[in-house]
């Protein structure tokens, strides 16, 4: 059982990061917030790691802190929630939102995820709702990993791209992946848009 690894990041790509780690690079699925994160701050970081084994695959799902971990960790107990549908979640919500929707049974929010239907919603609300409180969302500590240097660019580009009807997330995951940030806010909004169209 791999409980987290430290090292460098070597390779991102979509919901996937190869780190390094004493010669030896592990294949990670990751959230798309932590993928954010990771594209700007690759070195010396520390990733806590669920293995999931099934029929003889073997893969690595990772988080930046322990309290995302364990909440994933429940949700996979719910029947119809894999691996896939649990980091599903953490991608368009955080641990917070998520056990606050539990403990309120917001069902339109546990089916934000893609994969996750009304009746698995309805399922993992009835399933945690006595194995999270509403201490564990307020003892979470927040972690900006979604998030970016606002400047008058890039500022307005959001407001375009929301305008848009694309989600903060995508927006701020798409202006992360520029490389030069310096340019006009319709150059900066022309790629952004090349990149969420895809």
């Amino acid at each position: 059982m791999i409980s987290f690894i430290k090292g460098n990041i070597e390779i991102l790509k979509e919901g996937l990061i190869i780190i390094e780690n004493n010669g030896i690079g592990y294949k990670v699925n990751v959230s798309e917030k932590l993928y954010s994160y990771l594209y700007k701050n690759r070195q010396n970081v520390k990733i806590y790691t669920f293995m999931n084994v099934k029929e003889g695959e073997i893969s690595l799902f990772g988080f930046l802190t322990l309290d995302e971990l364990q909440l994933f960790e429940r949700l996979i107990t719910v029947s119809g929630v894999g691996p896939k549908g649990a980091i599903a979640l953490l991608n368009v919500m955080t641990p917070q939102e998520i056990i606050t929707a539990i403990i309120t049974s917001d069902i339109k929010a546990l089916s934000s995820g893609q994969g996750i239907g009304k009746k698995i919603a309805q399922r993992i609300a009835l399933e945690l709702k006595d194995k999270v409180d509403i201490s564990d969302a307020i003892n979470i500590e927040p972690q900006v990993i979604n998030d970016i240097e606002e400047d008058d660019t890039t500022k307005e580009t959001l407001e375009a791209l929301i305008a848009l009807g694309f989600t903060r997330q995508e927006i701020v995951k798409s202006i992360n992946s520029i490389e030069d940030k310096n340019i006009s806010v319709d150059k900066m909004i022309s790629l952004c848009l090349k990149k969420l169209s895809k």
